[in-house]
């Protein structure tokens, strides 16, 4: 039997997002993104119960500020402690993991999305994903940009406005458009 089309988006494939399963996933998403994103500050509890039912893993003590947006949820992975503040997105087209005690500044968005260079692949539909890694520790500066397939090390520090085009080592601290290491920790 081939490869369904959400087996061929987590294996950074080419994939067709139009396939009906990939499309009420995102639907799922997009209505408990929208509960989340409408409940009260002054019920964490209720908030924490939709993101177990929208993450793949939510670790203790994680939270999200809203609005949050993402793709389908169930492949992103939060390790205890992290903390997304307002207007971060998860273009979660396949795993994305989070360590343990990460801090997102607000608008951080993470795509692990990317479609074809040659323009007439591109019109035929296809994308891809690659996942994304980031160690515990991290601290993501507001307005940064993570690109498909990057891994950051634990403890890094991104600069805000940075767009990560290439992996970052742990213990440093990097920034620019591209990111780019300026000094280790």
């Amino acid at each position: 039997m081939p490869p369904s089309e959400r087996e061929k988006m987590l294996a950074d494939q080419p994939y067709r997002s139009s396939d009906p399963e990939l499309v009420q996933a995102r639907q799922r998403a997009r209505l408990l993104t929208a509960r989340f994103n409408a409940s009260s500050p002054l019920d964490p509890e209720q908030r924490h119960a939709i993101l177990r039912e929208l993450l793949g893993g939510v670790g203790t003590g994680v939270w999200i500020e809203p609005p949050f947006q993402c793709d389908y949820g169930a492949n992103i992975h939060l390790g205890r402690g992290v903390y997304l503040n307002f207007n971060c997105v998860i273009l979660d087209c396949n795993r994305v993991e989070v360590g343990a005690n990460c801090k997102f500044g607000p608008g951080v968005q993470i795509y692990t999305a990317y479609h074809p260079l040659d323009p007439t692949e591109r019109a035929s539909g296809l994308e891809m994903a690659a996942p994304i890694r980031i160690g515990e520790n991290a601290w993501i500066g507001g307005g940064v940009i993570i690109g498909p397939g990057i891994e950051i090390g634990a403890d890094t520090v991104v600069g805000a406005g940075s767009v990560v085009t290439r992996d970052l080592p742990a213990r440093v601290v990097a920034v620019g458009n591209p990111c780019r290491v300026i000094r280790e920790l």
